[in-house]
């Protein structure tokens, strides 16, 4: 099935079978990825995941900055309703965080790439040639690229 293009995301997907989640890089509550962990937690409290999984490593990994689990977000998710009530949620949850931890957060989620020798390795290394493109080495980028997102060619170094 053909998706819209990564743009046409709304930010109260509920339906992931017709659109994409936000871009990992979309930010809520000041969070890298947390505005694309509420589409999906949206899509899987509605029953409309599409071949998206709520609660994988990625979402695990901001919500355990969130000092959450899955199962509690998407409650919390169906309980507030809005981006702006999960935003404060969240921030509640990031009391005690300095601006620092969040930046320094947000800089390395957004550069992380997968363990060398890795089974996540070996996916990534294909789904960049099924893609055509070599230069892409993070998760976030892989994820925007095959949501037809503008990535930015990178050079080799």
């Amino acid at each position: 099935m053909a998706l819209p293009a990564a743009g046409k995301a709304r930010k109260d997907c509920g339906d992931l079978s017709k659109t994409y989640p936000r871009s990992p890089r979309a930010k809520l509550a000041g969070l890298v990825m947390l505005a694309r962990t509420t589409d999906k937690a949206r899509a899987n409290n509605a029953g409309t995941p599409g071949d998206y999984h709520f609660g994988c490593g990625m979402d695990r990994h901001v919500l355990g900055f969130l000092g959450s689990e899955p199962d509690e977000f998407a409650k919390a998710v169906a309980e507030l309703g809005t981006d702006d009530r999960i935003a404060s949620w969240a921030q509640a949850r990031l009391a005690g965080r300095s601006a620092s931890d969040i930046n320094r957060f947000n800089a390395d989620f957004a550069e992380d790439a997968p363990s060398p020798d890795s089974e996540g390795e070996k996916f990534h290394h294909s789904e960049r040639e099924r893609l055509g493109r070599p230069d892409i080495t993070s998760w976030f980028d892989l994820l925007d690229l095959d949501e037809a997102r503008e990535v930015p060619r990178r050079i080799a170094a």
